[in-house]
């Protein structure tokens, strides 16, 4: 591998933007349409579920953003394990990235497919996401500054409308509770009182289900949080990283534990758990069923625009991160070329490609949820090696760099839980009743075949 080349993005990006692209990255599928199978395994416990791994994220989230503001570069985790670790962990990070945000990005589209089922049930999956996938990958291939505000604007409609459904929920539990039938506060640990599990047992408790119940819900949890990442891609194109990344960090992923968290206990509170389904958005039944036929019709308006928000995410890091491995010679050099409006095209292009495959996908596969079951369970395995090439490349960058900028919490023992608990949900994935044992048994091919590629590059390259 020849030395890093210098990147030439443009540092056109600023503090609202980087919150708000992370935002759009980890605010979308997961808590809109996964949170209802993650409540339905796991009950009002679910709630302690998205603490437990907003508290691991947090810590990877500091890992990342010392390590970015000591030195802020393309490619963000696949930069890190090169100058830190070696070739093949900078090969196998970056490139494990790409693969696992294409996915998020077809899971998201295939979201966006079942939202709009909502108003045209007859449609066909594969067409809505075909004609989204235009849209967004357009926008994409315009200035950088025009992503920022597009994504910065798109976020802002779902974080206005998480915030005014805390608000609305908070104030009919606590001033008008007439106005629902059977709202309580105490659904988060009591029997329902209406609906057809009324006063049945088998429903109560916070955990209905038993540990196990909370466990078998934290791989969804887990692919809920994949995306905000996303802040270490926008350090080269961040001004001011020093402030602007620190500032981020510590700001966002506390907002979203106060929207994941505060929008679910509202929820749930107002609708009893044991009445949602496992197959629609628990924020747009929820109103479908207790009579706000608007707020459902706006509410399910807005997780659409959610989707579309962490789609364009997706694209906008993937792009960047092939950039990055361009410079690291990982990657084609036609990859680390920026056109005049400081976008690498080429690289935004190839990202964008890849999930073109969702048309073809919801063609051949026409349920929706299983479909979004299938990629989902493959995206999760890339999240959890992207979370521990940051970690492990952080307990390096620590060795070398032993006093920092923004120095990560509780060095090195953060590092330690972060790898445990990734260890952790892999084998709560090979539980039966997950039936995700098959995506376990990849991992290893997958991590085989990568260092079989690379390989072959570096051989191709020596003669």
């Amino acid at each position: 591998m020849n030395s890093l080349q210098k990147s030439h993005l443009k540092r056109n990006l600023e503090n609202r933007h980087i919150q708000f692209i992370a935002l759009g990255g980890a605010v979308g599928t997961g808590l809109f349409l996964g949170a209802g199978s993650a409540i339905f395994a796991a009950g009002p416990s679910v709630l302690l579920g998205y603490l437990i791994v907003g508290i691991i994220v947090f810590l990877i989230m500091r890992q990342l953003g010392e390590m970015n503001t000591q030195d802020p570069s393309a490619g963000s985790s696949s930069y890190f394990a090169y100058k830190y670790w070696g070739e093949f962990p900078s090969f196998l990070a970056g490139w494990n990235y790409w693969i696992g945000y294409a996915l998020a990005g077809i899971t998201e589209l295939i979201a966006v497919a079942a939202y709009t089922q909502y108003w045209f049930p007859n449609l066909a999956t594969w067409k809505t996401a075909l004609f989204f996938f235009v849209i967004i990958n357009l926008i994409n291939l315009a200035t950088v500054k025009a992503y920022g505000e597009i994504e910065f604007w798109l976020s802002s409609i779902k974080i206005f409308a998480i915030c005014a459904m805390i608000l609305a929920g908070g104030y009919i539990l606590f001033f008008d509770p007439n106005l629902v039938p059977g709202a309580s506060i105490k659904n988060l640990w009591q029997p329902a009182t209406v609906g057809p599990h009324a006063g049945n047992s088998l429903f109560s408790g916070f955990l209905p289900h038993g540990l196990i119940g909370l466990i078998t819900a934290l791989p969804m949890i887990t692919f809920a949080f994949g995306g905000l990442e996303l802040i270490g891609v926008t350090a080269a194109e961040t001004a001011d990283p020093s402030k602007t990344i620190p500032k981020a960090i510590n700001q966002v992923v506390f907002r979203i534990l106060i929207f994941y968290v505060g929008s679910l206990a509202a929820l749930l509170s107002l609708y009893h758990w044991s009445n949602l389904s496992i197959f629609d958005s628990p924020f747009v039944m929820i109103f479908d069923k207790i009579g706000f036929k608007y707020a459902a019709w706006t509410l399910n308006f807005i997780v659409l625009t959610a989707g579309l928000s962490v789609y364009s995410s997706c694209i906008y890091s993937n792009s960047r991160m092939l950039y990055g491995l361009a410079l690291q010679n990982n990657a084609p050099q036609a990859l680390a070329k920026i056109d005049k409006r400081g976008i690498p095209f080429t690289a935004t292009l190839l990202s964008s490609a890849i999930t073109f495959s969702v048309v073809p996908l919801n063609y051949f596969i026409p349920n929706w949820f299983e479909a979004l079951k299938i990629i989902i369970s493959f995206a999760v395995m890339c999240i959890l090696v992207n979370w521990g090439m940051i970690t492990l490349s952080h307990l390096k960058f620590k060795q070398k760099n032993p006093k920092t900028l923004f120095p990560a919490p509780f060095y090195p023992y953060s590092g330690y839980i972060t790898l445990v608990f990734i260890i952790f949900i892999l084998v709560i994935m090979t539980l039966p009743q997950i039936g995700m044992a098959k995506q376990v048994i990849a991992l290893p091919i997958w991590i085989l075949t990568v260092y079989t590629f690379y390989r072959f590059l570096r051989i191709r390259k020596a003669k």
